[in-house]
């Protein structure tokens, strides 16, 4: 498919912090049943076209429990990328995601580097440099994820000797 990479709809989440970097993703709290699922049923389903939009999303547990990923499913069929998904998406493999492998760590330093005092502070500085994230920006780093998946295909699934980054 043509274009395909500008089709995809990444999905992930980042942890901010007053106080500074705390790595929630190396924490994990293991329970039987999670009193905070839930899904709303609509009334009438959405008439809603994702213009074959692909949405992936990486293997953290809560993405891939079985009502996420019905909901995932039903919503974009086979343009699911993810674990446990249609297409599936290779486990702790957060060096192909541009969100983990760049933009978070990009809007972090910027953030953190105002050194917000109040949540209200924190919060306006993750909006405004979201917004100030220009559109070439984003299309540099999705080429560059591009190369990433090219050296990943050619070296069969080989781990990659250094970051390949360029901005």
């Amino acid at each position: 498919m043509v274009d395909f990479h500008k089709r995809i709809l990444f999905s992930d989440e980042a942890h901010f912090w007053l106080n500074g970097y705390v790595n929630k993703q190396n924490c994990r709290i293991w329970s039987e049943a999670n009193p905070q699922v839930y899904a709303e049923t609509p009334l009438h389903p959405e008439k809603t076209d994702c213009l074959e939009l692909w949405f992936q999303q990486d293997g953290a547990t809560y993405h891939t429990a079985r009502a996420a990923i019905d909901l995932l499913k039903d919503t974009f069929g086979d343009r699911l990328i993810s674990h446990y998904g249609p297409v599936d998406w290779p486990p702790r493999s957060c060096d192909l995601t541009p969100l983990d492998y760049f933009l978070w760590g990009y809007v972090k330093s910027l953030v953190y580097a105002d050194k917000p005092q109040t949540l209200d502070h924190l919060e306006d500085s993750i909006r405004r440099v979201i917004a100030d994230i220009r559109p070439q920006m984003l299309e540099k780093v999705i080429e560059n994820w591009r190369s990433k998946l090219d050296y990943i295909r050619a070296s069969r699934g080989s781990p990659m000797p250094e970051i390949i980054f360029k901005m």
